[in-house]
């Protein structure tokens, strides 16, 4: 049935059912635009969903989320400014490619983010605390992670001294990921080296070169976790040991991930989505900072390469994957 043919029908039949024209007039639910590089990991849509529904929110009453999702970081304006002529009551800008680009294609739409990168030192927002504007959300701000996730490599792998990291030319991210890597890397003792992608196409032989090296540390992005079965099974088959920042890069098969849970954060987003659809302002709404943080170890991939995982990271470990 056409369009106009459907609104046709649904005209002729309130006329004649009162009950159905009464059913119209129940406020229509929420758009959220959910804009994004690649389909987000079921542990990110599912912390959403969960969010919304403790929120009190009931999918397809309340809200209906809408996806625009990009297949590079490339593609991500385009595919934001496609999003924004769409008028969502809200969008989403999920992972660090896409915040920018929502941002400048929103115009009056509120937007949230959940974002790795120090959003008041990239100059996205002028404070935490009052980011003003048309935008607010939640950073994992993971720069300063890498340093620990480096001297979790030292401790539990003491034989491992050459480390490579992988990041992408184009991420705001990168300039401090490199810069606070290099820095641990120093105090540790450990020789590093820095791979960088352009482009999805640059994996395959990057993680091919990382196999000179005792491990590879792969930055906290949202086009590596599009492909996050893709730099798995390469690594693997590269005898490559990777440790992330997200655990769904170990669900995929990574061998080990200490950061923040990102599952916790699109809960948490949820929050800020209510309260920006019951009238409040972003820009008066505070840019909120991870609590929830894991370490998780995927056995089968250690096995795999060919290494044994000390008797510590295993009891430290807050999921051991089998």
């Amino acid at each position: 049935m056409r369009r106009r043919e459907f609104i046709t029908f649904l005209g002729s039949a309130a006329v004649a059912c009162p009950l159905a024209a009464r059913a119209q007039q129940q406020p229509m639910p929420s758009r959220i635009g959910f804009l994004r590089v690649g389909p987000p990991p079921p542990t990110y849509i599912g912390g959403l969903r969960e969010g919304l529904q403790e929120q009190g929110l009931v999918e397809g009453r309340d809200f209906v989320i809408e996806y625009a999702l990009a297949q590079s970081a490339a593609q991500k304006s385009e595919t934001a400014v496609q999003l924004a002529r769409d008028k969502p009551d809200i969008i989403i800008a999920a992972g660090t490619p896409s915040v920018f680009p929502a941002r400048d294609a929103a115009g009056h739409i509120p937007v949230v983010f959940v974002t790795t990168f120090d959003p008041v030192a990239t100059g996205l927002v002028p404070s935490l605390a009052r980011p003003g504007g048309n935008i607010t959300g939640l950073t994992a701000i993971s720069s300063d992670l890498t340093g620990k996730r480096l001297e979790l490599v030292k401790e539990f792998f003491p034989a491992f001294t050459k480390i490579a990291i992988l990041v992408r030319d184009s991420s705001p991210t990168a300039p401090e990921y490199i810069q606070q890597s290099r820095f641990a890397a120093e105090k540790l003792g450990l020789a590093l080296e820095v791979l960088t992608e352009r482009q999805p196409a640059d994996l395959e032989k990057l993680i091919v070169a990382a196999h000179v090296f005792d491990a590879l540390v792969v930055g906290d992005d949202t086009e590596f976790t599009t492909f996050r079965s893709k730099i798995a099974e390469l690594a693997i088959s590269n005898k490559v040991p990777t440790i992330h920042g997200l655990r769904e890069m170990v669900d995929a098969g990574g061998l080990m991930a200490f950061g923040p849970s990102f599952h916790d954060l699109y809960r948490r987003v949820a929050s800020l989505v209510k309260k920006i659809l019951q009238g409040a302002k972003p820009g008066d709404l505070p840019v909120e900072q991870p609590v929830k943080f894991e370490l998780v170890v995927n056995v089968r991939t250690a096995r795999a390469l060919g290494l044994q995982l000390s008797p510590m990271l295993m009891a430290r470990a807050d999921e051991v994957i089998e």
